[in-house]
């Protein structure tokens, strides 16, 4: 029996249930539909995902197989395959965001889609308090995900696939490789690789210094699945090692994360559009244009927002502190609505990801599950004299403050410099900060 596996956010060979499932029912065909429905997507996104399915393509052809890439509405090519390939079924990987759920539950209506868990470690529906709802404070969350985690036993790529020959396939739309994160499985396993071999022993002290390459920057990569989460959580848990637990328990803890803001916006689609807190849903925003416009092209005049931006615009990637820092000043500091902030980031963002990305965003504007409290508010030069505190990180994306000591270049204005090409004096006066965005945030509790 031929099988089609659909492949969408699982671009890999390794620990595939998917394309297991497809194989265990006989011969699979891999196909990847262009949905016209993210022709609007981030062009750099875009073009990691081509790479990414050019590099699996590579893949299938070492094993006596090929990609097959159709384009148009998903249910139209697929009907149209199932037709040529006399195909009985189609397996996928289950995809949580609504419009994943809503193309999945129509097209299983219609055609033979079997829907495989892969994508997270525990399905949304299985992490549920004894009530049976859904937990939406992380700690309890994470004491019964870790409980109820399995002994994860990783598949490797199958040595060949017995796919049918002669299928008629597209090419791939253009791409341009990044250099700092080329796509890809092998990529993936790399980066994994390195990252057990040192980093991860120190994850728990470097992972917050934006000048140390003290994360794992494998993020791109689970969100596009050229890594699975499965195995990322298997490195954690080996790692978790009785003499020095610390780093890989504090890494497992961030890939909790990840999937504690997948089952939320599983449960509780709304906040993909609005805050989780209704009482924080009606702040007055000031959302001034030109104070938004200052932060996207990192010319606000605090240094480490600016270097953040700008590592943003110009690989699109941006050090999970960083995204805090960033995003608390432009909410907090400009009180710009938080969504503005977050369509940025998901037009830049090589791992944009609507869960992990609108749960970041909420948890630091304040208005979300298990958020930061609303009236907490990053001190950006606070934030990086502890977290940059040579300036290094600052000095690499900001050309122009290089000649800056370690002492004046994380706040330059309060040292009377003037240095060309960059602003004299941040756009926003700090002192102001507080009241203002307290008075907002309470006039949307009803306090003001």
């Amino acid at each position: 029996m031929t099988s089609i596996w659909w492949i969408r956010r699982d671009l890999r060979l390794a620990d595939n249930p998917a394309l297991q499932a497809a194989l265990s029912a006989g011969s699979a065909l891999p196909v990847f539909i262009l949905d016209p429905a993210f022709d609007v997507s981030s062009p750099c996104r875009k073009s990691f995902l081509y790479e990414g399915l050019s590099a699996l393509d590579n893949d299938l052809r070492k094993r006596n197989s090929y990609l097959v890439v159709r384009k148009g509405k998903p249910i139209d090519a697929l009907r149209q395959l199932l037709d040529e390939v006399k195909a009985e079924a189609i397996y996928a990987e289950e995809d949580f965001t609504p419009y994943a759920r809503n193309r999945d539950a129509l097209i299983q209506k219609l055609l033979p889609l079997k829907l495989v868990q892969g994508q997270t470690v525990h399905h949304p529906h299985a992490i549920l308090k004894q009530d049976g709802r859904p937990y939406t404070v992380y700690t309890p969350y994470s004491r019964v995900w870790k409980a109820k985690l399995p002994n994860l036993n990783i598949r490797p790529a199958p040595e060949t696939l017995n796919t049918p020959t002669g299928i008629c396939t597209e090419p791939l739309p253009e791409f341009t490789s990044n250099p700092i994160f080329p796509a890809g499985e092998a990529e993936a396993l790399r980066r994994l690789d390195q990252f057990a071999n040192l980093p991860i022993t120190n994850y728990h002290n470097h992972r917050n210094r934006l000048d140390l390459d003290g994360t794992s920057s494998l993020s791109p990569y689970i969100r596009f699945g050229m890594l699975g989460l499965r195995q990322a959580v298997r490195l954690a848990t080996f790692n978790l090692q009785p003499s020095n637990p610390k780093g890989a328990e504090t890494w497992l803890n961030e890939l909790i994360w990840r999937e504690f803001y997948i089952q939320i916006l599983y449960h509780f689609p709304q906040v993909a559009k609005t805050s989780f807190n209704p009482a924080l849903a009606r702040i007055p925003w000031r959302n001034n244009l030109s104070e938004f416009e200052a932060w996207k092209r990192g010319e606000t005049g605090i240094p480490v927002v600016d270097a953040a931006m700008r590592q943003l615009q110009e690989t699109g990637w941006m050090h999970n502190r960083a995204r805090m820092i960033a995003a608390s000043f432009l909410v907090k500091d400009l009180l710009v609505d938080w969504r503005w902030g977050e369509k940025w980031f998901m037009q830049n963002l090589l791992d944009g990801d609507i869960a992990p990305n609108n749960g970041g965003w909420q948890w630091t504007a304040g208005t979300g599950t298990d958020a930061a409290p609303y009236f907490r508010i990053f001190n950006p030069v606070l934030q990086s004299q502890k977290f940059d505190p040579n300036g290094d990180y600052i000095r690499k994306w900001i050309p122009e403050l290089r000649r800056v000591n370690a002492k004046q270049i994380h706040a330059p204005w309060k040292f009377g410099l003037k240095i060309a090409g960059y602003p004299a004096e941040p756009i926003v006066n700090r002192d102001i900060v507080k009241e203002r965005t307290l008075t907002a945030y309470s006039i949307s509790k009803g306090k003001a």
